[in-house]
């Protein structure tokens, strides 16, 4: 009887031996440090074939758009499940390509007035340039 009392001490001892010490000095988990936000890539991706996005230059002609309302134009159509930013780099591509038919363009001007047309943004830091 002495040697099963004794095995099963030693057994318990070895249990919490092996426990206790298992996770070394148990300090707590230190958060993560939020990320920074990422600035836009340098080259985005337009993922639509851009000379289709010549319709887009109808929009640059109209003037009674209310603000915060959607246009259903064949521009917007064509950028539909697009992100903001492939948005933007597409409509930048179609202006620097000059595939709207409009010679003298502001660009920023041009580009955020075609985003808008469709309720999206440019992007915090895009250059179209």
């Amino acid at each position: 009887m002495a040697t099963l009392s004794s095995t099963i001490f030693i057994f318990s001892l070895l249990i919490f031996a092996t426990f206790t010490t298992a996770c070394g000095p148990c300090e707590p988990i230190k958060p993560m440090p939020h990320p920074t936000p990422k600035a836009p890539p340098v080259n985005p991706y337009c993922p639509r074939d851009t000379l289709k996005l010549g319709v887009c230059g109808d929009l640059l002609g109209l003037v009674n758009v209310a603000i915060g309302s959607q246009v259903t134009t064949p521009c917007c159509s064509l950028l539909e499940g697009l992100v903001d930013l492939e948005v933007a780099a597409c409509l930048c591509t179609a202006i620097k390509a000059n595939v709207l038919g409009i010679i003298k363009l502001d660009i920023p001007v041009a580009l955020s007035a075609l985003v808008s047309a469709c309720a999206k943004k440019v992007p915090t830091g895009f250059k179209c340039g």
